[in-house]
This record gives structure tokens, C-alpha cells and sequence, in this order.
């Protein structure tokens, strides 16, 4: 329980007067604070007295070690839910200075160097094997890109790039050689385009006709534009079938082309929409958005590849399970407060603006507030569907790839609008996929005085620990305690657990 750090005042005073002591516990305890369920108040206030106090430390230069300074702003910075796995992975191998082995710890436990230097190459191989293949995948899916006339359609955004960077960097729990980060690079990447024929390209007449192409799977009255984005999303739908029916031996491919007709079909609704200035309600509009943004589309059939493998059930529109139905009114919010002021120039509707439109009293600083506020908290409903067993039917391997999805989405829409950007995502891609890591030169580490312990019995092994310590006086204790028992006070020590 981290109650002691809300509501015992002789503690927190204690903590805040020994900032220094404490910075990688609070750090640790605000980190923790990620997995927020819904309700769960007592964390929520763990949480803010934990980034005071780390900002402050920052401030102060209380963490005056560089890489864990480096450490706790980037936490501060850059929300956990915003943050893909394999940027991560770099970000701990490349701050490996002082051997710091954080993960699950409230203190820092140090492996002796052999050891520790040991892991690090091994995490550098494994990195740099994992970008070998991202490379390749790419080129691969560049070249299909290019094959299907996707690459130069002559609008909209080129994004195969982007899509790819999105699925291998976030679904990095996938098997080395798993076919699932390029279906779900390829359906993203029908998406972008065709949502960008029906936003800015295609005639009504057009659209129409692509979308009861769509649902009557077939392209003979199709021509053009409308004709490749038709050819592209039937190779899709035929590989994922095929594939499918050879590993399980049930076919999926009417499942798929419903999932993608209403997908089509909200696009041409929001297009009627638009074209009609129709203003629908807020419930109207979250109802069509939550498809049109198809977070489902592209989540969904991949999950059919992972092991174990989503129940085919489970593919049927007005069937999905509460965390599919969160995953995809999150990524719609999230979209929009990111995207309301182009789709206000462009004449679009968008929930912040409906906002705006049923409550004219309000701002657009204080809506934009309040729909952030909806999002924190469907957010820990979704996390809670993610961790916990027995709230829906899906596999747990399922539900983590829904919860790399909507990262996916906030780490596109956190601050800005990076998807649409030209330049926002060249750094983060290049380390992801091309650039080779580097490590920082290791300190000249200081001299402190080392015990070597002995506990536990014969029947042991490995039974020493290396205990080393500053001596320092901690603030606010006196040196004897009423009773006659000394307190001792004692700063935390670096354990390492090579073998003596």
C-alpha cells in the first residue's frame, strides 16, 4: 500500500526534507501510479505528491546523478501510455551508466560489472537484431506499397513509414519472425489513404461507389483512385483469409470484409455529413467516430495471428467486447484534440467543437479540459480491462495488443498532431530502425567503504552480499529515540549481488 506517502504528515515531512534519499522511491512509486485503475483515489494522490516532489528534485538537484536526472524527466515529460516499447528498451540500455537496473526496484540494485556488462551487450545485440529486421520489413512493405499504386496516389499523406515505425516499435512482445507487424502496417496504411480519399479526393459519387463496392466485395464498377484502394484492402483481406483457414482451418474472410465495409460506410457517413453540413448530436457523432477513426481495423484481424489467437466471434461488428469499444473512443478523442482546428477550417465536426457548440459558455482551453478529463478516465477502465482477468473473453495476449494500440495512438496525439507531421517523427523512427546505439562513458565511480556479509545457512550456495554505504545523517531523526533505542540512520545502500 502507498498510503503512508498521502496521509502520514511525519513521513511525507520526513520524505520532503530527504529529498535526496527518496527521489528514486518516489520515482518508482509515480510510475507505478501508470496502472491506475478507475476509483482507486488514495494512488491518484500518490501520484501528484510524487511529481511535485521529482520536479522539485530536479529543480533542487537532489537527483544529481546526470543519467537519473535524464531518467526522471523523461518520466515527467513523456506519459508511459505515449511511449513505445522498443524507444524504451534504447532509452535503458543508453542510460546504463552507474549500472542501474531499475525495473520493479525502489533502489537501485547493482550487478557486478562483469555481469552487468554481460546483459548490456546482450541487450544491444537483441536491439540491433530486432532493427535488422524492422529494416526489412519496411523495405518489403515499401515495396507493396509501391506495387499497389499506394506510394504515389497524388494526395493526401504517404504514411508507410510511420505505420510500420508504429507497429514494430509499440508490439515488440510479438515472435521475431510474427507476419503481425506487417498486417497491421498494411491496414494502417489502407486506412490513411482512404480515409484521405474520402476527406479531400473523391466526388460523392465516388465514395458511393466505393463503399457498396466495399460491401459487395467486388470492383467491377470501379475505376481509378477507387479501384487501387479497392485492390489494395482485397489483398489484404486474402492474406489474412488464406493464412488463416492454413493454420486453423476456418475461414474468416467474410468477418474481415464487414469489419472493413463498416469502416467505409461511417467514412461515408461522416462524408454526407460534411458535404450536407448536417450537425449531428455528440452521442451521434462519438457513435460514427469510434468506427470511422478504426483503431478496430486495425487491431482486430492481426489479434486472429497472436498466440493464443482472438476468437473469431470476436470479428463481428455490434460484438465487440468493452476494451475494443474503449481502445476505439479513446483513439477518437484523442484524434480530435489534436485535429479540431484543421477540421474547423475545413468545415469538419469534430467532438470539440460539438462541445463547443452545445455549451457556448464555455472556452475552448476549459472543453478541450473536459474531454481530456474523459479520456484519463476511460483510459483506467481500459488499463483495468488490460490487466485484469474474467472483464471480457479475449487472451491476455490480445488485450496487451489492444493496449499497444492505443499507445500507438498517444504517443501520435499526446501534444500534437505528429501523425500528420513531415518532420515530428524522423528522430524517434531513425532510432527505432537505422541509427546504432551508443553508450555513454562509464564514471569514475567513487570509493566507499564495503562490508562483505555471510547469512543463511550451508544449505546455500551463493550466501554473500557486498553491502556498501555513505554514511550521511538524515534529516528530522533525532539520534536517540524516546524509548532509549537508537535510531540509526543510514543511507540506502548499493547491493550487489555478484558472486564474492
Amino acid at each position: 500500500s502507498m498510503r503512508w506517502s498521502i496521509c502520514d504528515e511525519k513521513i511525507k515531512a520526513l520524505v520532503q526534507n530527504n529529498l535526496e534519499f527518496f527521489c528514486s522511491v518516489m520515482l518508482n512509486i509515480y510510475r507505478a501510479t501508470d496502472l491506475m485503475f478507475s476509483g482507486e483515489y488514495e494512488l491518484q494522490e500518490s501520484r501528484s505528491f510524487s511529481r511535485n516532489l521529482l520536479e522539485k528534485s530536479i529543480l533542487t538537484g537532489a537527483a544529481d546523478q546526470n543519467s537519473f536526472r535524464k531518467l526522471i524527466e523523461h518520466e515527467l515529460s513523456l506519459p508511459w501510455m505515449a511511449r513505445l516499447d522498443h524507444l524504451d528498451h534504447r532509452l535503458w540500455i543508453e542510460a546504463n551508466e552507474n549500472n542501474a537496473l531499475w525495473k520493479g526496484k525502489v533502489f537501485f540494485q547493482r550487478l557486478s560489472s562483469h555481469y552487468n556488462d554481460k546483459l548490456i551487450h546482450l541487450a544491444m545485440q537483441n536491439y540491433e537484431f530486432k532493427q535488422s529486421i524492422y529494416k526489412d520489413e519496411l523495405e518489403e512493405l515499401r515495396r507493396w506499397s509501391k506495387d499497389l499504386g499506394l506510394t504515389h496516389m497524388g494526395f493526401g499523406r504517404e504514411k508507410t513509414t510511420y505505420c510500420y515505425f508504429a507497429a514494430a516499435a509499440a508490439c515488440t512482445s510479438l515472435p521475431y519472425d510474427s507476419d503481425v507487424r506487417k498486417m497491421v502496417a498494411k491496414s494502417a496504411i489502407i486506412v490513411t489513404v482512404a480515409d484521405d480519399f474520402f476527406d479531400m479526393k473523391g466526388s460523392l459519387s465516388d465514395l458511393n461507389c466505393l463503399t457498396e463496392a466495399v460491401q459487395r466485395w467486388d470492383d467491377k464498377r470501379l475505376s481509378g483512385l477507387s479501384k487501387k484502394i479497392f485492390n489494395a484492402l482485397d489483398n489484404i483481406v486474402q492474406e489474412m483469409s488464406m493464412k488463416y483457414y492454413k493454420q486453423h482451418g476456418s475461414d474468416i474472410t467474410n468477418n474481415l470484409r464487414d469489419i472493413w465495409y463498416e469502416t467505409f460506410d461511417s467514412w461515408m457517413t461522416e462524408s454526407n455529413w460534411s458535404r450536407s453540413e448536417y450537425i449531428p448530436s455528440i452521442d451521434e457523432y462519438l457513435q460514427t467516430g469510434m468506427i470511422s477513426i478504426a483503431a478496430h481495423t486495425i487491431v482486430l484481424p492481426p489479434s486472429c495471428f497472436l498466440t493464443p489467437s482472438l476468437p473469431e466471434s470476436k470479428l463481428r461488428p455490434f460484438q465487440y467486447e468493452n476494451i475494443t469499444k474503449l481502445l476505439m473512443v479513446i483513439a477518437r478523442l484523442l484524434n480530435d484534440m489534436q485535429s479540431y482546428q484543421k477540421e474547423k477550417c475545413e468545415g469538419k465536426i469534430n467532438s470539440i467543437l460539438l462541445c463547443l457548440q452545445n455549451n457556448p459558455e464555455a472556452d475552448m482551453e476549459g472543453t478541450i479540459e473536459y474531454v481530456k478529463e474523459i479520456v484519463e478516465k476511460k483510459k483506467m477502465e481500459f488499463i483495468e480491462q488490460v490487466l485484469m482477468d474474467g472483464f471480457n473473453d479475449l487472451p491476455k495476449a490480445c488485450r496487451q495488443f489492444h493496449l499497444s494500440c492505443l499507445k500507438t495512438f498517444q504517443m501520435f496525439f499526446h501534444s500534437s498532431n505528429r501523425f500528420d507531421s513531415n518532420t515530428e517523427m524522423i528522430e524517434d523512427i531513425n532510432k527505432a530502425i537505422y541509427k546504432p546505439l551508443s553508450l555513454p562513458s562509464q564514471p569514475t565511480k567513487k570509493c566507499c567503504p564495503t562490508i562483505n556479509c555471510h547469512f543463511g545457512g550451508p544449505f546455500l550456495k551463493y550466501n554473500y552480499v557486498r553491502i556498501t554505504s555513505v554514511p550521511r545523517q538524515l534529516s528530522g531523526i533525532n539520534n536517540a529515540s524516546r524509548n532509549g533505542f537508537w535510531n540509526m540512520a543510514i543511507s540506502p545502500p548499493k547491493f550487489s549481488f555478484g558472486f564474492i
